[in-house]
């Protein structure tokens, strides 16, 4: 196994692990809150998506202004395992639990939107993961191609939080108003399996989850990630 194939398939177990803390949320969600009744639903709804607008306008706001809940980190060490597969999968999930806050306003708005549609937690919160972990799984398998590119528009970031902000702030008036169903006609059609609702929930998670990764929180650390985990690849193929 080469390098190339060794930094990919530890980008495949660190993905795996955040996926799974996402997951297990998600089911945590859909089993507290899918017997609620509807009345209750209806508020939380309204609630949830006040909540949604403050994180984009909080968002906005850390652009120009030191903002603590943005500024402070709460991190969690993995521990170094000798198998390198291991490691990315505990390092993944201490990613997902040790969460970054300058991103929490973007996981803390899925969560709320999880918590306004419970019956469907698992999978926006899975959505949520996939729109986070491909761009990591595309750069794992080119990793030597794109952390140069990575380095190199590291300056236009400083725009990432007014964009994710006005997205935020955006999907909160819908959930707030109750015309986030409305929207979906027009965006997804009507019919199918899950609701047409649903299926502009799946977007919003998948948007929101890439939003995430090109977060300046996240996106300046992973030429970083892979650069040690090809040096750690080759220290091994040296063994």
């Amino acid at each position: 196994m080469n390098d190339q194939e060794t930094v990919f398939l530890n980008s495949v177990f660190f993905v795996l692990g955040f996926t799974l803390v996402f997951s297990i949320l998600g089911i945590l969600f859909q089993t507290a809150l899918s017997s609620a009744a509807f009345a209750v639903m209806e508020d939380l709804r309204v609630v949830g998506g006040v909540i949604i607008v403050i994180f984009g306008m909080l968002l906005i706001l850390s652009a120009k202004y030191a903002i603590p809940f943005f500024i402070s980190e709460h991190r969690i060490q993995a521990r170094r395992f000798n198998n390198g597969f291991i490691f990315s999968f505990t390092f993944g999930i201490a990613f997902a639990i040790g969460w970054t806050p300058c991103v929490g306003a973007i996981l803390g708005s899925i969560y709320v939107l999880a918590a306004t549609s419970p019956g469907m937690s698992f999978l926006l919160l899975l959505s949520y993961s996939l729109g986070m972990g491909i761009p990591f799984l595309i750069i794992g398998a080119f990793a030597s191609r794109l952390t140069s590119f990575i380095r190199r528009i590291q300056g236009f970031l400083k725009y990432f939080n007014i964009i994710s902000g006005l997205f935020l702030v955006s999907v909160g008036l819908l959930v707030a108003t109750g015309y986030i169903g409305l929207l979906s006609v027009f965006l997804v059609g009507s019919g199918g399996v899950i609701s047409m609702e649903g299926q502009l929930n799946f977007l919003i998670a998948i948007i929101a989850g890439i939003l995430t990764f090109l977060s300046p929180c996240i996106l300046p650390l992973v030429p970083a990630y892979f650069s040690y985990m090809a040096g750690a690849a080759a220290q091994e193929a040296r063994r």
